[in-house]
């Protein structure tokens, strides 16, 4: 049989030493997950596919886990639910020993009927309703306050409710090497969040026990978290001494960067992310010097992101192959940035899941939407690839199954793999009926 023909393609090769961008990659062939074939899995559960390695989700909050025991007696992680809160996800979490933070209405009612206690539900997020703190101090949730409204607020819900609940305060920090949120919180620095504090003390009706920092979002200057600890674990000892007020739990929140790389970022995200190890040094670091030779209190966290990250891939299959203007091979795929919103951030590593041959060269991938913004990866060296054939994209566990859109196409459907084998859809894909359920049609024009 004659074997199919290839176009010729020059590619420039660096003799000699490594230039500044290192060598070659090689071409990795991703035909399983989890031990499972790929093709398999396409088979039964259709292209576009979302996968969860189960195994891969424990073993980075384990890790995340046993960290925090080698370096503080009492700590607690909590499940950041808006990062991904399918059901099965979060069912594993809170196997492990996960809280739950939520950071709205419908977040708690998610944890609350996935079977957890309030008492082990973090209520963060600046738009809390009236109804929102009703069940959450019903529940026994713990209350993270972000505004002075919120303060009186839940001061007027406590009351109600005859109840004087313990709650945290959400600060900010403007002296540390990231970017201020100050739109989340109370200053610390120019001294909101005394005045904050002072108030819930001298009114009464509200018991503050915790301080709260988020210090961003994929931070990799891991001495934000040193900073960002001393200078809460200083202020904790400044409100016992002021005001009377003992705080009992210090949460550092989130934020951890996931092994991903950024679209702007010079070296792979492997090796410009801190560890887990790393973090949770700074943080417990940042406390004991804040509170100098004092017991620490109760550490929480709300890591997100690094947990999941890796435990996800997305699975497309090749539509067809045109050549750009640029010189460029674009692929056009089945999955697009409506169910891999991140593509905008990061540089999502992507794999071919079957035998590849012929040289690498430039290529993007689109996704299939009439949008020129549908670019999944915008330049990566690539063998040439068929229509019907697979790539498999990784890292994509984090925020895609909160942020994806059925925007022109339906949302697949999402599976679950077991550290044995095992696997099942753990969200089912979207038809027309899904979509059209929530419509009404006014009766002049039907």
């Amino acid at each position: 049989m004659k074997p199919p023909y290839e176009r010729p393609v020059i590619v420039r090769h660096q003799v000699g030493g490594l230039n500044k961008f290192g060598a070659q990659p090689a071409i990795r062939v991703y035909d399983k997950f989890e031990c499972v074939p790929v093709a398999d899995l396409v088979a039964q559960y259709g292209s576009p596919l979302v996968l969860f390695s189960e195994r891969v989700l424990r073993e980075r909050f384990r890790e995340l886990r046993d960290q925090l025991a080698s370096r503080v007696a009492r700590f607690t992680i909590a499940w950041s639910y808006k990062t991904n809160y399918l059901g099965a996800i979060c069912r594993v979490l809170h196997q492990e020993g996960a809280w739950a933070e939520v950071v709205s209405g419908l977040e708690l009612e998610m944890a609350l009927r996935l079977g957890m206690p309030g008492r082990q539900i973090i209520f963060n997020g600046p738009a809390k309703s009236d109804a929102d703190l009703d069940l959450a101090f019903r529940e026994g949730a713990h209350i993270h306050i972000d505004h002075l409204d919120e303060v009186a607020l839940a001061e007027r819900v406590a009351e109600r409710r005859g109840v004087r609940p313990s709650v945290g305060l959400r600060v900010n920090m403007t002296d540390l090497p990231v970017p201020c949120w100050d739109r989340f919180g109370f200053n610390l620095e120019n001294g909101a969040a005394m005045d904050a504090a002072r108030r819930i003390a001298k009114r009464g009706r509200l018991n503050l026990t915790a301080l709260h920092v988020h210090v961003g979002t994929f931070v990799q200057e891991r001495d934000a978290y040193e900073l960002a600890a001393c200078a809460l674990a200083k202020w904790a000892r400044q409100l016992r001494e002021e005001l009377d007020v003992h705080i009992d739990t210090i949460d550092m929140g989130g934020g951890f960067a996931s092994r991903n790389t950024l679209q702007t970022q010079y070296l792979p995200g492997e090796q410009a992310s801190p560890s887990l190890a790393q973090y949770a040094d700074s943080i417990v670091t940042g406390l004991e010097l804040g509170y100098a030779g004092q017991e620490l209190p109760r550490l929480v966290l709300e890591t997100g992101r690094a947990v999941v990250d890796d435990s996800g891939v997305i699975v497309a299959t090749v539509v067809g192959n045109k050549r750009l203007t640029d010189g460029r091979r674009a692929v056009v795929l089945d999955a697009g940035v409506n169910i891999l919103p991140t593509a905008y951030w990061y540089r999502h590593d992507i794999f071919p899941a079957q035998d590849v041959h012929g040289t690498a060269e430039p290529t993007v991938f689109f996704g299939p939407l009439c949008m020129n913004i549908d670019v999944v990866r915008d330049r990566i060296l690539f063998p040439s690839l068929k229509a019907g054939d697979r790539v498999v994209i990784a890292r994509t566990g984090a925020y895609n199954v909160t942020q994806w859109m059925q925007f022109i196409a339906a949302r697949p459907n999402v599976v679950m793999v077991s550290p044995t084998g095992e696997h099942s859809i753990i969200r089912r894909a979207e038809s027309l009926e899904t979509l059209l359920q929530q419509e009404h049609m006014p009766a002049w024009l039907a």
